[in-house]
């Protein structure tokens, strides 16, 4: 299953987010382990910019979306509980926005 979240940067933070998802990047090794961990198969993230601030698009894909974030938030990896530490810093709350059209085989 394919799922995308979005939140709002806080106002002069999309440096520091932008360095962490660099950082993220050198960290391939770790952040597999956390998927598997998971059960997540493939994250892409993204960072649009917008008249009322930057927002952040987190997409994800996973055979069980609920189980997978569960995981996340329980993991006790290093590469997790940092990766939870600056999103809470940078990150304002989820922007509610539901898919306008949606279509699985």
């Amino acid at each position: 299953m394919l799922t995308v979240s979005f939140a709002r940067i806080r106002a002069g933070q999309e440096g520091r987010l932008r360095d962490w998802l660099a950082e993220l990047a050198t960290r391939q090794d770790e952040a597999r382990q956390s998927m598997a961990h998971e059960g997540t198969r493939h994250e892409q993230l993204y960072v649009l910019p917008g008249a009322d601030g930057a927002v952040l698009v987190y997409v994800m894909e996973a055979d069980d979306v609920q189980r997978a974030l569960a995981a996340y938030g329980a993991s006790q990896l290093p590469i997790d509980v940092a990766h939870r530490a600056v999103l809470a810093q940078v990150l304002e709350a989820p922007l509610e926005i539901a898919p306008l059209y949606e279509c699985s085989a």
